[in-house]
């Protein structure tokens, strides 16, 4: 290693390791000599007049772009890289856990999920138990990953573990009604809550960072194309074995049913978890894409069902009989929060030093289409309510349409600023970042305040 810098270059350098050290690729040693080049550049930038935060970014970049480094690296070691992300528990490895504590988790989640078969409770026919537990058996399991692989601070633990108790007690305690609509919103904004507070055990604690925010986002996003991916394997495989077995005259249908789906889905989500730590330069190649290909499409489909709202609403007059049907709100809540889901997706897949370019207008279109489509939606919301009385779902889903709004708007805003070359790209990823803790407050409420305000019903 290269001599001490001030401690302000020592921080951003911690930092760049980190981010470089999650590369799977790329083992300790090959950091610590990326780390000695990257210092010596320092050096060399700081000794012809640049102060420090300008040496680290200009050696930052003249280092190579991080992807790069880790795809030229896999293909020029891809023996090593295989048997590392395949077979090894990487005992040399900096940060604690592996494919090994993965495994583990995913058993320990499948045998979570079964155990209420030992008191009687079927996968098939649940009554209220996994309606009410069904996040509680299965994301502890994230959590514990990230909280090990972090090596996390007793505190950030405790932090962490804190909420999962507390939505434990209440979905225990809570008397919900057979059929209740109340129970539907507080599993539901349960799993969304206390996957937001995974994000804490992921960013060990940094939750004040706007970078760290940033880096569970597209960890989320990598995390639910994995998912899907693992979703689609399981859906062949269970397809197979009901033929294979169908063909000998033996029914696995309750086997499906009772073992290989709940068993397959409590695993794959921590597997899922894994495969974004373990393969972020493979996944991270399939972002860019995935988001140029879905922002046209989404933009599309926003213009047109303004267009076609639009017309609907001249011929009837009203465009609160246009836009009031249940199940269409619900659908297009749907699809405002995919949006933002894709906005968040590709900035956090884009090279924040990179200048405006036709996607970021393409983006801002979206945007722009997304708050005229979230307007059409709350003025519908607040006719149903009107007419027909308030109702849980229809509050959940007005605060969520509230919320999404503001997002937008604010997004809209700063989008257009740094399309305009009048505002950095910084700007519009801290306001992105910061409604997390709003979204985060927001199913809270739905989950401890709704079900008394409105009778367990």
């Amino acid at each position: 290693m290269g001599d001490d810098l001030d401690p302000r270059t020592e921080e951003q350098i911690s930092t760049w390791r980190a981010y470089v050290s999650r590369r799977e690729a790329i083992d300790g040693r090959d950091v610590d000599e990326l780390e000695d080049h990257l210092r010596g550049e320092i050096g060399r930038l700081a000794a012809s007049g640049l102060d420090a935060d300008e040496a680290f970014l200009v050696a930052v970049k003249r280092l190579g772009g991080l992807d790069d480094l880790s795809r030229e690296f896999a293909r020029e070691h891809s023996e090593r890289l295989w048997k590392q992300l395949m077979l090894a528990d990487e005992p040399a490895a900096p940060r604690a856990g592996g494919l090994a504590l993965a495994v583990g988790l995913a058993i320990g989640a499948a045998v979570a999920v079964k155990v209420p078969a030992l008191f009687g409770i079927g996968f098939a026919d649940p009554g209220d138990f996994y309606p009410r537990f069904l996040p509680l058996l299965i994301l502890p399991f994230v959590a514990v990953y990230f909280l090990v692989r972090r090596r996390a601070t007793v505190a950030t633990v405790a932090v962490v573990a804190a909420p999962f108790v507390a939505a434990a007690v209440l979905m225990a305690v809570y008397p919900f009604q057979p059929d209740a609509a109340t129970l539907v919103l507080a599993t539901t904004h349960c799993a969304v809550a206390l996957w937001l507070v995974i994000g804490i055990a992921y960013v060990d604690g940094r939750v004040r960072s706007s970078r760290a925010r940033m880096d569970f986002i597209r960890f989320t996003g990598e995390w639910v194309v994995y998912l899907a991916l693992i979703a689609l394997g399981g859906g062949v495989l269970i397809a197979l074995t009901m033929g294979v077995f169908a063909a000998i005259g033996v029914d696995a249908a309750e086997f499906t049913q009772e073992w290989m789906l709940p068993c397959g889905v409590a695993g794959a989500v921590v597997v899922a978890a894994w495969l974004v730590e373990a393969k972020q330069s493979v996944i991270e190649n399939i972002a860019p894409v995935l988001t140029k290909l879905f922002t046209p499409l989404f933009t599309l489909l926003l213009l047109a069902f303004i267009v076609a709202g639009i017309v609907q609403g001249v011929s009837t007059a009203s465009g609160v009989e246009v836009f009031g049907q249940r199940d269409l709100l619900i659908l297009f809540d749907v699809v405002l929060v995919v949006v933002v889901g894709l906005l968040l997706y590709a900035q956090s897949a884009r090279d924040p030093l990179a200048p405006p370019s036709w996607f970021d207008r393409m983006q801002l279109v979206m945007v722009a289409a997304a708050i005229v489509v979230d307007l059409m939606v709350l003025i519908a919301m607040i006719g149903r309510i009107a007419e027909w009385g308030a109702s849980p779902n229809k509050l959940a889903s007005l605060g969520l349409n509230v919320i999404l709004l503001a997002n937008l708007a604010g997004a809209a805003w700063l989008q257009l600023r740094f399309a305009m070359h009048r505002a950095p790209l910084e700007r519009l990823e801290r306001w992105q970042t910061g409604f997390l803790p709003v979204y985060l407050a927001w199913a809270a409420i739905v989950v401890v305040v709704f079900p008394p305000a409105f009778g367990y019903v």
